[in-house]
């Protein structure tokens, strides 16, 4: 009887459910076997999902570990005010570090005060690495975002300079995973890596999660440019003898203002964006980030520079 009421109950659970097991067993042991380790939050929606993760881990205590999050300055607002919220919530510690301040130091140059910041937040993660001696950044990236994520192991291994170098990576067997490191090197580590975006929004829509309100369909003003729908803000203004729409849009990531792209959507609710991402052929990052655009191997490129 014992015997036939595991099976059911194995059969019952949902594919969502593994997924969350095997999230939460990772998240286990990166705060069982490493030292220092540290949630990269930016307020978006896979660093929720891993909120939630991390919650259901860990609670009633609280999190092994702090959050951080580096701030572009070219975050949307709405997002930034989501991820102060969030963390006030929860109760936890988040730790904010600026790549305003990395320029101010010197660390970060850009040609001009208007360029994506993205690729530069590498250069003040790295510095938050060693300020707080961090040796595990647990991160939202999933493998089907990106060839190069595609890659990716869910421990992956970072030098002292905070490279990742695709064939010095250690093997994972089953349900293994090596999280040893020297002094100065850390790892990177993705519990969610099996998870597709449709994942991500059926397990949102399960748990009832909290969004940025710019995951869902809005009115804002946008132009079209190189196939994208680029917004406008007062940092990405309309250049001359472009066209500005008000565009009924919602965003599938949220990046830095300066690279990232609305799609058209209609989409209001968890269970509407289910149904449009299940019938889209495009990643989120491909049809939305123009960085990732520049060159095929964009993301392989900043990752090699310490890019998480």
């Amino acid at each position: 009887m014992k015997e036939k009421l595991m099976t059911t109950t194995t059969l019952n659970r949902t594919h969502l459910d593994w997924l969350e097991s095997e999230a939460i067993h990772i998240l286990r042991e990166v705060a069982a076997e490493c030292e220092r380790p540290v949630l990269l939050f930016s307020g978006g929606k896979d660093s929720c999902v891993l909120l939630r993760l991390a919650e259901k881990a860990f609670r009633p205590g609280k999190f092994p570990f702090p959050l951080l999050h580096v701030d572009t300055g070219h975050n949307f607002p709405e997002v930034i005010a989501f991820r102060d919220q969030r963390a006030t919530e929860l109760g936890e510690q988040l730790i904010v570090r600026s790549v305003e301040d990395s320029i101010a130091r010197g660390s970060v140059v850009l040609r001009h005060a208007s360029d994506s910041r993205n690729a530069a937040q590498a250069t003040t993660l790295l510095e938050a690495i060693a300020e707080f001696r961090f040796d595990a950044c647990i991160g939202g990236a999933r493998r089907d975002e990106e060839k190069a994520r595609a890659k990716e192991r869910i421990c992956s291994f970072r030098d002292e300079f905070g490279q990742w170098d695709p064939k010095n990576q250690r093997p994972e067997l089953w349900n293994l995973y090596n999280t040893r490191v020297h002094a100065g090197e850390n790892i990177r580590v993705f519990p969610i890596s099996n998870w597709t975006e449709l994942d991500i929004w059926q397990y949102i829509a399960r748990e009832n999660l909290a969004l940025p309100s710019i995951y869902y369909s809005h009115v804002r003003p946008v132009v079209r440019r190189k196939g994208l729908l680029a917004p406008i803000t007062p940092l990405t203004p309309a250049r001359e003898g472009e066209t500005v729409e008000q565009v009924r849009v919602r965003f599938r990531t949220v990046g830095d203002v300066s690279c990232t792209c609305p799609v058209e959507s209609d989409a209001s609710t968890p269970t509407d964006i289910i149904a449009e991402t299940a019938v889209t052929t495009i990643t989120e990052r491909g049809a939305t980030r123009m960085d990732d655009q520049l060159n095929e191997a964009s993301m392989e490129r900043r990752k090699k520079m310490g890019y998480f």
